[in-house]
């Protein structure tokens, strides 16, 4: 019998991550881009703003990667 749980909760991970992780980088793009516009200065720091929220996704992928090699091996 096949177990079918393990390769989904993997896919929940990282899915949620990743779904997460464009919610934020809209909301903050959308806002990063009219400080840019207002103080252009402050270009810098909204790449590193936007940057940020893409960690998630590569926590997602490793959380998904430890439950496929530690559950399903």
């Amino acid at each position: 019998m096949v177990d079918f749980g393990i390769p989904i909760g993997a896919g929940i991970a990282f899915g949620l991550g990743a779904l997460s992780t464009g919610i934020a980088q809209s909301k903050i793009g959308a806002a990063g881009a009219g400080a840019v516009a207002e103080k252009p200065e402050s270009f810098g720091l909204m790449i590193i703003l936007v940057a940020i929220p893409e960690t998630l996704v590569i926590l997602g992928f490793v959380v998904a990667s430890m439950i496929m090699i530690m559950l399903g091996g």
